[in-house]
């Protein structure tokens, strides 16, 4: 069956083998970055809604997750921000009562952690994935384009104040574009910002599939490992492409929906796609071509490959 609430399993390159679960609708986010994989903020705002009937996602998760699939993280991210959701609450507790033996990650921008109630509603979760990428207002409504009322100072105050409450692990994502922030002092005044916010991890990115924006270009290795070194923060991670080896789970069964449940999501290449969902990279290939004479598939061509995105209904 198809699913409307949850996406892959796909591979991650900071999570393994996930399981997606979507809270909120298509591109409802309170930023519009730059360079967001999943296109433009459709609706951008700050007001949290309970956007679908939590026992809808609840069902999913029982069907999908009855069997005990292999994963390795269940993952509340996909087409906006799941914080965003009035349910995130109910579904972190019904994931952790139900299923515990997988671990639970958010995947969040982080600008919603000025909110008392999103801190409280998070803590039961085991990972907690926020972005901050730059202290400077300039580059933060460059790069985020947020919403009305959004500073980079609550921003850095929602982080400070949930680290003194939550026992999980933080995994603090910082996107760098070069031109936008990657000047010598943001960069150490940013690694003194992270420093006292104090997270498990520190994983540096950059752009790795299309982007909104057609000027955000990515940073090298080196590039990276300089921004490391100007931060301070010499145990922080390059964020890279996971390979997997050994058998994967075959999905052939119903195969095109879990394909388009992925591309709605994030743009991938065929071997991305063979790679989450089994599939020989012949019969990933026969489906996107399908899909494409259909009309809905959009493409991208960048340095890892042709990347395919859903455009159809």
């Amino acid at each position: 069956m198809g699913y409307s609430h949850l996406f892959g399993p796909v591979l991650s390159r900071r999570l393994g083998r996930s399981l997606g679960v979507d809270l909120v609708p298509h591109k409802t986010c309170s930023y519009d970055c730059v360079y967001c994989e999943v296109g433009s903020t459709t609706h951008r705002t700050t007001t949290r809604e309970e956007y679908f009937p939590p026992h809808e996602i609840e069902e999913e998760l029982a069907l999908f997750l009855s069997p005990t699939p292999d994963l390795d993280f269940i993952t509340l991210s996909g087409s906006g921000e799941p914080t965003l959701s009035l349910s995130l609450g109910r579904i972190i507790r019904y994931v952790k009562s139900n299923f515990s033996s997988y671990p639970l990650a958010v995947l969040t921008n982080g600008s919603m952690l000025w909110d008392p109630a999103v801190r409280e509603e998070l803590i039961p979760a085991d990972v907690i994935l926020p972005t901050l990428s730059t202290v400077e207002e300039e580059s933060f409504q460059k790069i985020h384009r947020p919403a009305p009322g959004l500073t980079i100072q609550k921003v850095i105050h929602g982080l400070r104040d949930f680290r003194e409450v939550y026992k999980g692990e933080i995994w603090l994502e910082v996107f760098l574009i070069p031109g936008i922030n990657m000047e010598r002092e943001g960069l150490a005044a940013l690694g003194a910002t992270i420093r006292d916010i104090r997270p498990e991890r520190v994983q540096l990115n950059t752009l790795d599939r299309p982007g909104t924006e057609p000027w955000v270009s990515p940073a090298t290795h080196e590039e990276l490992a300089e921004a490391a070194r100007l931060m301070g923060l010499p145990g922080s991670e390059p964020i890279k492409s996971v390979v997997y080896g050994g058998p994967r789970p075959s999905c052939v069964e119903n195969a095109a929906a879990i394909i388009r449940d992925i591309l709605k999501r994030r743009p991938s290449t065929a071997k991305d796609l063979s790679e989450a969902t089994g599939l020989h990279l012949h019969e990933v290939g026969k489906i996107l071509r399908e899909m494409s004479s259909d009309g809905k598939l959009s493409t991208c061509r960048e340095e890892r490959g042709i990347f395919y995105s859903w455009t159809g209904d």
